[in-house]
């Protein structure tokens, strides 16, 4: 028995799947011990958008870190802070019209989430938060309670309460949009919801199997919060920072949310990091009503800062939006042959899914694609989808490398089912 298994918890998932240890990564690919490359369409569940040690952020990190430079600040002004708050105001929010405060919450995307639903409480004074079908917000409590995943639900071990869910977008197949539902519910007194504080929404669901918001339904969602006094949340965890093309996932729709979660690629190196936006009016936290040890992470702002340097025009935006069609041509031609087992493709960017009728061959695909030496994972309430998350810097061969081994893979997975 190795030390892996000798120590770490049973609780452990991607190491199950990916029975490799992994030593060095460049780009769009790591290395295990033995010296095996492995193309990485999985890029750290969406941590890693300019994929692995990029040389630009690495050598930023290199030259501040040699520097003796501040490493732990909790929440005290340093001058990486500084500069990464003037790079995020001239070259995000600026040009965007965005006015946000920026609320540091702790390490992780759910830390973000929960700020943002206890200040959402705080604000309106009201307890109850709209989630919806298939969402998935963090592993904390209050992240799992607008979380729709049953067995990730039941590992609270506690009711989960104050929160009502909704159908997503097209939760029900291409019908007319639900959210009638729950205006109607709104303005019936005898409907039994609570008037609830805030909606939080994904506009991409990458967790719960790579469901897309329409972008009308986003609008009307975002009018629906307006005319009802509902603050409006939206989870850019794992779709922020170019993931689905413009930098914040929500550009598409044009609609502008009260607060705003970002994490994943932020520090745009893998380095824990988590911004809570919200409007200025929303600000009415105490000093000190909501803090962490590890909410001021310099070396992950030296990070933020120079990845925020791929923003400057419109070319990363533009060639995310290229590369997306060129790997959803390449799912239609594979789903095209295999009609029988492929549901649908979705997704926006270089976020895909290829959902499987049969959970069992989306996990079959996988293992498949990884003894091919492709990283993949499955993501779904029955882990049905084959969730593809490319680095965003991957080149078109790279992209087109991937792609063949994965259409292999269902090849050679179909062949093992039958």
């Amino acid at each position: 028995m190795d030390v892996f298994e000798l120590l770490e918890s049973e609780v452990r998932s991607y190491s199950r799947n990916w029975p490799a240890v992994f030593d060095t990564a460049r780009g769009s690919r790591l290395y295990d011990e033995e010296g095996r490359a492995f193309l990485d369409f999985f890029a750290g569940a969406g941590a890693l958008n300019y994929g692995h040690n990029h040389p630009h952020l690495k050598n930023r990190l290199l030259r501040y870190l040699s520097a003796d430079s501040i490493v732990h600040s909790l929440d005290m002004r340093t001058v990486a802070k500084r500069r990464f708050y003037e790079a995020f105001q001239r070259i995000v929010l600026g040009p965007r019209k965005l006015q946000y405060k920026i609320q540091l919450p702790g390490p992780a995307g759910t830390n973000a989430v929960e700020a943002a639903l206890k200040l959402a409480r705080k604000y309106t004074g009201r307890q109850t938060v709209v989630g919806f079908t298939n969402a998935f917000h963090g592993m904390s409590l209050g992240s799992l309670a607008v979380t729709g995943n049953a067995m990730k639900r039941g590992g609270a071990g506690v009711h989960l309460g104050h929160t009502v869910t909704m159908p997503y977008d097209n939760y029900l197949g291409r019908r007319p949009s639900h959210l009638p539902l729950l205006e109607r519910m709104l303005e019936d007194s005898g409907s039994g919801l609570d008037w609830p504080a805030a909606v939080i929404v994904e506009t991409l669901q990458g967790e719960g199997g790579v469901h897309v918001a329409g972008a009308q339904w986003l609008c009307d969602l975002a009018d629906l919060c307006k005319r009802h006094d509902l603050l409006l949340i939206v989870d850019d965890v794992q779709m922020g920072c170019g993931r689905t093309g413009p930098f914040f996932s929500f550009e598409t729709a044009g609609i502008v949310p009260d607060i705003v979660c970002l994490s994943k690629s932020l520090s745009g190196y893998g380095l824990p990091m988590a911004l809570t936006l919200l409007r200025p009016e929303l600000d009415v936290w105490a000093p000190g009503e909501h803090n962490g040890t590890f909410r001021g992470a310099d070396p992950a702002f030296v990070t933020a800062a120079a990845a925020l340097d791929f923003w400057t025009g419109e070319g990363l935006e533009a060639q995310t939006r290229a590369k997306g069609e060129l790997v959803r041509e390449s799912l239609d031609r594979i789903a095209a042959g295999h009609r029988d087992v492929i549901a649908e493709i979705r997704g926006r960017g270089l976020v895909w899914g290829v959902a499987f009728a049969d959970p069992t061959l989306s996990a079959a695909v996988g293992e498949a694609a990884f003894e091919r030496g492709l990283l993949m994972e499955t993501s779904g309430p029955e882990g049905e989808v084959v969730k593809l998350l490319p680095p965003l810097t991957s080149t078109a061969d790279e992209l087109a490398e991937g792609l063949e081994i994965l259409a292999d893979s269902v090849d050679a997975a179909c062949e093992r089912m039958r």
